[in-house]
């Protein structure tokens, strides 16, 4: 075709065939920009790697989401199980040190009641024999040998420092026959107490701090002693172990009437009523100089030996009292400690002592046990109010008191234990274990967690690699073919996948599909794209005297000038939305109104050839300097087939 040759005005159908599968959608704006929008198109990964991309992204995600939860519920679950753990055998522990306090506590107790029914029946049994030779009735009684027997039963109770008594029941009448029998048995009893117990002090000085009657105390006149009130019957007492003055008293306790002391006297009447041994509290120990609460156990001691007798009299009464802390103590072992006990009685009672000692007995006292040791904390429920559900409790002595012996409003003295644990004993339970195996469960899952991270490094290297390349080759493929045909494509590239792989799960695998006697060749050849274009323009450019020129050129220069003037084809073709079809040696072949429809496609492609006519010029006339002087010689042949 010769340069000026007119459009032809033949109308052509243009027919587009395509198999490739990767290629890159390119738009036509028409706009000046073009070059630099289709230049970042080209560098985008295909559409297909971006959706797996997305895909993979979210599966890290959810698996890193996982392995925190995982981790961290795994984390969890091995501190408190093990926390649990730990507080099970601290209750488990704790049950047991309750249980053998209980125990050991009541079996104290027992024993205590044992020997002192015993002493009680030695006494009366002895009585019995000396009234009957001396022809004497009680209470005109002393206990001979009385510190050496008492001192017995005090070293049978195990006590540090018990306090061991004997008292009688005077009638008003006999009062002070009573009081001339105690004027000489007393001073007797002085005489034999301390030779036995080594005092420093002689029985006549104990007599004259002896008030020598039946006799209380005046509180409101600087504790004077005074008269019981006529026609009341007393409890004196007449012998004590071991000798010693009542805590801040000058005097001695003989011949004090027990009826009105504090404490004793609801013992007594208990006592007396249901004839069997009660035990309760006293307000303060005032025999010693430690101002603690201690226990005292009343026994009454009858007229006869016979149990069996209905008609016998309680005639006289044997009661000890020590400290609490004695039956407390050596029960836990060393290494068991930090166990708190509480004591509550049922009959509290305002000490007649509390103006003078400063103590109010509100019937519930505290004890600590450290191992064999126990520590008196005071008068009231001390325990930690958090330990109230691990509470182990029981009545300390049971006495089978019927309420319905006892005169109307008499309280009954009945002993209750509590015993809880401390805050001491639970943390020695409480050891770092939890937090040592949550350790190694999390650093577990971070060393997990570390070698994902460092395999995805690596997929994800490997993977931006063959990113790198399939976005090299797609950016060659899309050069080749537009944006519609590319993406339908690649959905026949999915479905030609989908298809393979269903066949293979009914037919089953083989190495190779030319194995497979039912396989068909081409049945796996995705199916050709023709669409027809009624209304196109194809622009034909060749290098008019290209044959001439390159028989004298080398091949890289060649390669040189079909580079330049091709790629400058290329631009103006984008701009223009004209579709290169193909290049032939050194023929340019292009189209316009496909893939896309243009209404004046013949317009379009009239510019396009004269540009591209234009631009041939330029580029040779600048390629004279390196492809030599005839360069600019070459010119650009066009012809358009409508």
């Amino acid at each position: 075709m010769s340069d000026d040759q007119s459009l032809a005005s033949k109308k052509t159908n243009f027919t587009f065939f395509s198999t490739s599968s990767s290629i890159t959608r390119r738009d036509a704006t028409g706009s000046k920009s073009k070059d630099c929008t289709r230049q970042t198109e080209l560098n985008q990964p295909p559409e297909v790697a971006k959706r797996e991309e997305a895909n993979i992204v979210r599966a890290k995600i959810l698996v890193a989401l996982i392995i925190i939860l995982a981790g961290s519920a795994l984390g969890a679950s091995t501190y408190f199980l093990v926390k649990d753990q730990e507080q099970t055998i601290f209750e488990n522990q704790f049950a047991g040190y309750a249980s053998e306090i209980l125990t050991v506590s009541q079996q104290k107790a027992d024993q205590l009641f044992s020997a002192l029914d015993a002493f009680s029946n030695s006494i009366a049994s002895q009585a019995a024999s000396e009234n009957a030779l001396r022809n004497t009735t009680w209470p005109f009684y002393a206990v001979p040998d009385w510190s050496i027997k008492a001192k017995g039963l005090a070293q049978l109770t195990g006590a540090s420092d018990p306090d061991v008594a004997f008292s009688l029941v005077v009638k008003a009448e006999e009062r002070d026959k009573f009081n001339e029998f105690a004027a000489q048995a007393v001073p007797k009893w002085y005489q034999e107490s301390v030779k036995i117990e080594r005092s420093e002090i002689t029985a006549a000085e104990l007599w004259q701090k002896t008030v020598p009657f039946i006799h209380i105390y005046d509180f409101q006149n600087d504790f004077q002693p005074v008269t019981p009130p006529e026609n009341s019957q007393s409890i004196p007492l007449l012998q004590v172990y071991p000798l010693r003055f009542p805590r801040g008293s000058p005097l001695m306790p003989p011949l004090f009437d027990l009826v009105y002391a504090p404490g004793s006297s609801t013992l007594l009447n208990v006592s007396r009523s249901i004839r069997k041994p009660v035990m309760g509290f006293t307000d303060i120990d005032i025999a010693t100089d430690a101002a603690t609460p201690a226990s005292q156990i009343v026994q009454p001691i009858y007229d006869t030996v016979d149990s069996e007798a209905e008609d016998r009299t309680v005639v006289a009464f044997a009661g000890i009292r020590l400290h609490w802390l004695d039956y407390f103590k050596n029960i836990l072992t060393d290494g068991e400690f930090g166990v708190i006990v509480v004591l509550q009685s049922a009959c509290p009672t305002l000490n007649r002592y509390a103006e003078s000692f400063g103590n109010f007995a509100s019937g519930v006292v505290t004890y600590r046990i450290d191992g064999p040791n126990a520590e008196y904390l005071g008068d009231a429920d001390l325990h930690d109010p958090r330990y109230d559900g691990m509470e182990n409790s029981d009545v300390f002595v049971d006495l089978g008191i019927d309420e319905s012996e006892l005169p109307d409003g008499t309280c009954i003295p009945t002993l209750t234990l509590h015993v809880y644990p401390s805050e001491d004993l639970e943390q020695s339970f409480q050891t770092s274990k939890a937090t040592e195996y949550t350790e190694v469960v999390v650093v577990g899952f971070v060393f997990t967690s570390l070698v994902f991270l460092l395999y995805d490094y690596f997929v994800r290297r490997r993977q931006t690699k063959v990113m790198e390349r399939i976005t090299r080759q797609d950016k060659i493929m899309a050069n080749v073919f537009p944006a519609a045909i590319r993406h339908r494509l690649y959905q026949s590239q999915e479905k030609q996948q989908n298809d393979r792989s269903v066949w293979h799960s009914e037919h089953g695998d083989f190495n190779d599909d030319s194995e497979n006697p039912d396989f068909e060749g081409d049945s796996y050849l995705p199916a050709p794209m023709a669409d027809l274009f009624p209304s196109v323009s194809v622009v034909f450019a060749d290098i008019a005297g290209f044959t001439a020129w390159s028989s004298a050129r080398e091949p890289q220069q060649v390669f040189v000038l079909l580079e330049n003037i091709y790629g400058a084809f290329d631009k103006i073709a984008y701009r223009h939305s004209v579709f290169k079809v193909e290049t032939v040696g050194d023929c340019y072949v292009s189209a316009v109104g496909l893939p896309e429809p243009v209404d004046k496609h013949v317009v379009v492609a009239c510019k396009f050839a004269r540009e591209c006519k234009l631009k041939m010029k330029e580029v040779t006339l600048k390629l004279e300097v390196s492809l030599g002087p005839d360069t600019g010689d070459l010119d650009l042949r066009t012809g358009i087939h409508r």
